[in-house]
């Protein structure tokens, strides 16, 4: 349907709030909307950059806990998997928190809330602190996870679905961005003999200045009400829970990687933590770049099919890192680990776009157009995202555990490697069986008499 010539009312922004908002009518969005919506994703990105920062924390300060510290590298997979989790648990309420309080106002808020685990984790960090402390003040840092959720729910509200894959790609990008570069700091530190408070004492102004920022220049949607049945048909839908399945591979690999990196090379390779620091930050880096062009290529090739090749890519580096392990070559190991890194960032934007593409093909299903398709668009997948992202963070959670139980049997990786391999084989097998494959495309449930023939899941 095309959209009218003519634009709605410039948005009132009184107390931050914008009353009106619609994406979707080209006129709009090129006289007023645009511009308001990239100034949002900016401010976004910044706070959603230092929450994974805070997030990730614990990847980099384990890096210095020495034997002075007392703990086994179990305890450090156990105290990053820990970590993981509560990040992953956190992203459901983040996700309609939004809805809550309004995308500004809550930016504000879960960024004020990064400074409890960073001010924590400063006041223990020390030889002698015990492990179930490391382990409480660790859980703490979980909330830094969170702000991806509730960032990805305001950001989705603001872009048409046209620009979705670019923007969502770009917000998470420059969210994830937030590891490596926290691992480079880390690395600065490490070389110059400083230690793990300076770390943190580097993040807590910083933390403060993302939340002032966020307050200042951010805005609030006052047609993102807070909708508890939108959450819960999406959690009936069955794609949601498909889509989990498959971000679990992609953002469940690139999460746990990014925090099990650094502790592979030492223990599985001697690698000093310095050492390991030169290189860990690599991998997190170049897949927080490409995730953008994940979500752009979706845009112009449809997430499915960059989904589904994708997951080939991941299969094949990972049985490269197998045979690497199994003939303790570093510098093919690096490598490979790399490779993996970069195409689990360039999966991350190319499902995390099928999502909103799923959900408009359903309203075209039901015959909606226009206003009413995008309404329904925006309302199922705002929902759905945020459990999406949680079950996808929680494959963070599996990696550092299937590492910890790799090491504790074989005293490598070699094990954990080869169960990620079978998983990206089903994830495939998955994406071209539900998305692509033409007879369970005209399959679907959601597809009605009056449904367009051509209207395929293909398309997202």
């Amino acid at each position: 349907m095309t959209a009218p010539s003519t634009a709605p009312a410039p948005p009132s922004r009184g107390g931050r709030w914008i009353r009106h908002w619609d994406p979707e009518n080209e006129t709009f969005w090129n006289e007023t909307g645009e511009k308001i919506a990239r100034r949002n994703l900016f401010f976004s990105v910044l706070s959603e950059h230092i929450g994974f920062s805070v997030w990730t924390l614990w990847s980099v300060l384990v890096l210095f806990m020495g034997p002075e510290y007392g703990l086994t590298p179990a305890d450090k997979f156990m105290l990053t998997s820990m970590v993981t989790l509560v990040g992953a648990v956190v992203r459901v309420p983040y996700t309609f928190a939004v809805a809550i309080f309004g995308g500004r106002n809550w930016t504000v808020i879960s960024a004020s809330l990064l400074l409890i685990p960073t001010i924590a984790a400063f006041t223990v960090m020390e030889p002698g602190t015990s492990f179930s402390t490391f382990l409480l003040i660790g859980l703490l840092a979980g909330v830094g996870g969170g702000n991806f959720a509730s960032s990805m729910t305001n950001i989705n509200a603001f872009f048409p679905l046209r620009k979705k894959g670019w923007a969502l790609g770009l917000n998470a990008g420059g969210g994830n961005i937030g590891v490596p570069v926290i691992q480079l700091i880390a690395l600065a530190i490490i070389g110059a003999g400083g230690g793990p408070r300076l770390l943190l004492g580097i993040y807590i102004p910083l933390i403060v200045v993302a939340a002032a920022l966020a307050w200042l220049f951010m805005d609030n949607l006052e047609n993102v009400k807070n909708d508890t049945g939108a959450a819960r048909d999406a959690a009936k839908d069955a794609h949601t829970w498909i889509m989990s399945f498959l971000y679990i591979g992609t953002f469940g690999s690139f999460i746990g990687y990014s925090f099990a990196f650094g502790q592979v090379l030492t223990n599985q390779f001697g690698r000093t933590p310095l050492q390991a620091a030169y290189v860990t930050f690599i991998g997190p880096l170049l897949g927080s770049l490409i995730r953008p062009v994940g979500g752009w290529l979706a845009d112009r090739y449809g997430g499915a099919r960059i989904s589904l090749w994708n997951y080939v890519g991941m299969g094949v580096a990972t049985a490269v890192l197998i045979g690497a392990s199994m003939q303790k070559s570093l510098a093919l190991f690096t490598v490979a680990f790399v490779v993996l890194f970069v195409l689990s960032g360039l999966g991350n934007g190319s499902t995390f776009k099928m999502i909103p593409g799923i959900f408009q093909a359903k309203a075209r299903a039901k015959g909606l157009t226009g206003e009413a398709a995008a309404s329904y668009g925006r309302r199922l997948s705002g929902a759905s995202m945020g459990l999406i992202g949680a079950v996808g963070a929680l494959g963070g959670v599996g990696i550092n555990l299937a590492f910890r139980q790799s090491f504790l049997s074989y005293g490598s990786g070699t094990g954990a490697f080869v169960a990620f391999l079978a998983y990206y084989g089903v994830c495939f097998t998955v994406t071209w069986a539900v998305y692509l494959r033409r007879s369970a495309a005209r399959s679907q449930v959601v597809a009605s008499a009056e449904a367009k023939p051509q209207l395929s899941y293909a398309e997202v």
